[in-house]
């Protein structure tokens, strides 16, 4: 039997207090440390789906720390360790309430305010003549706010820094750091024939300097395209073969959901459960080049109780 993690309630040593995000549950304690826990929860459209995806947290936080490593010469993370397959620990930063957003193509939102005539933005004006899925001239950067609860907000660079969200040398640094990582993260995809279509990263501040935080290039913050066949494709005007979390809100707007007032979350059957656990185990294996190695799960919180307090000990 597969258990998932939809809601946990861990009680560390030292903790001092708890967060529930959209797919992360995070665990501060006293020592300046955070335990950020990824649940098998999904999210789209800010909204949580009612079932668990089997393995998607263990995805997502191994596919975070192979590319957090990957990049901690391009700026500084928060991650000391990972524990379990699907925890991770780290410094406790100053979050920037800002999600650096990186498009190297026209998809997903920004192809959805194309379509609808819009050709700005987050004050980034965008070329006539774009089709679905084209790849810009140079990646843009479309930023959004964090929000606490509900929808991230579309914003402009003039606004986050007239409004003193975030201090102008401080918003240049991460737009030279958000680039910088979407390059790598280009090249780490292309070599494994894949496309790094769009991702969006999230920076704190510890001791007055800029780290990245929580995960990236995963599948719930990153769109994937497979390389080989795309021109042929886009030339022929086909859907582009995807690895990515699109597949899932395009599933909900067939059923008629996109978080809107007044629409109901659609029931969940097993069987597309089922088909989303093993994109996010296609895309694992694709980015990582290994086989994916399901952890028991029998006893999952246990499990991961167990590996928390043995490496807090080792501390």
């Amino acid at each position: 039997m597969t258990n998932v993690i939809t809601d946990s309630k861990f009680n560390f040593k030292g903790q001092i207090k708890s967060y529930k995000g959209k797919v992360r549950d995070v665990y501060t304690l006293d020592n300046g440390l955070l335990i950020m826990v990824a649940s098998d929860r999904i999210s789209a459209f800010d909204h949580i789906l009612p079932k668990g995806i089997p393995f998607k947290g263990q995805v997502l936080n191994q596919i975070a720390t192979m590319f957090l490593n990957a990049t901690e010469d391009i700026v500084p993370n928060w991650l000391i360790g990972t524990p379990d397959p699907s925890v991770s620990i780290g410094y406790a930063c100053e979050p920037i309430r800002v999600e650096m957003v990186i498009r190297g193509y026209m998809s997903g939102h920004a192809a959805r305010e194309y379509k609808s005539g819009k050709r700005v933005l987050c004050g980034v004006p965008l070329p006539e003549g774009m089709k679905e899925n084209d790849k810009f001239p140079n990646p843009i950067i479309t930023p959004a706010t964090k929000a606490e609860e509900g929808h991230d907000e579309d914003i402009s660079r003039e606004e986050i820094i007239n409004q003193g969200i975030v201090a102008e040398e401080i918003y240049i640094k991460l737009e030279e750091y958000t680039r910088a990582l979407f390059q790598r993260g280009t090249e780490i995809a292309a070599d494994k024939g894949l496309i790094l279509v769009d991702t969006k990263y999230e920076f704190g501040m510890k001791d007055g300097e800029i780290v990245l935080i929580d995960e990236i290039h995963t599948p719930d913050s990153s769109r994937y395209f497979y390389a080989d066949g795309y021109e042929h494709r886009q030339e022929k005007g086909e859907v582009q073969k995807q690895l990515s979390k699109e597949f899932v809100r395009e599933w909900l707007i067939e059923k008629g959901f996109q978080g809107l007032e007044g629409q109901r979350m659609p029931n969940m059957p097993n069987s597309f459960v089922d088909v989303v656990t093993n994109r996010y185990i296609e895309l694992y294996e694709v980015i990582t080049g290994k086989k994916f190695k399901k952890h028991d799960t029998l006893n999952i919180t246990d499990r991961i109780q167990e590996n928390v307090d043995n490496y807090i000990k080792s501390l």
